[in-house]
């Protein structure tokens, strides 16, 4: 199974970094700024959901975000929509798990994405 999901990963894993080297990290702050709000949380929502990347990935991430200034709640929102929900990936889980579950699983994890940035936003108050 793995050899067989190995390409896809890889072609996603090269997407990222290639987003990663193009944009600014300014940029990225800018847009994804504690002041950034409801738009801050789609965006990383969105950027997130894009491919599913695994942890030892995405925590290495979160902490270059964060050290040039997104704000942490963002980065809750960002991190857990980037491990737990795929657009890309999506026709490999649809494979093994069928278009019912894999679009109610996606969108439970989206759901709770935005739920635990929230509860982020208010912890951090």
């Amino acid at each position: 199974m793995f050899l067989a999901l190995l390409p896809d990963m890889l072609i996603v894993l090269l997407i990222a970094s290639i987003v990663l080297a193009i944009v600014p990290e300014k940029t990225i702050a800018r847009i994804l700024g504690s002041d950034s709000g409801a738009a801050g949380y789609t965006v990383a929502a969105i950027i997130g959901s894009i491919a599913m990347i695994p942890g030892f990935i995405a925590y290495p991430l979160a902490a270059i975000l964060h050290k040039n200034g997104v704000a942490l709640d963002i980065i809750a929102v960002f991190i857990t929509t980037l491990i737990m929900v795929g657009i890309i990936t999506l026709p490999i889980e649809q494979k093994f798990f069928g278009w019912k579950v894999a679009l109610m699983r996606n969108g439970l994890s989206l759901a709770g994405a935005v739920l635990i940035g929230l509860i982020m936003g208010q912890l951090l108050i």
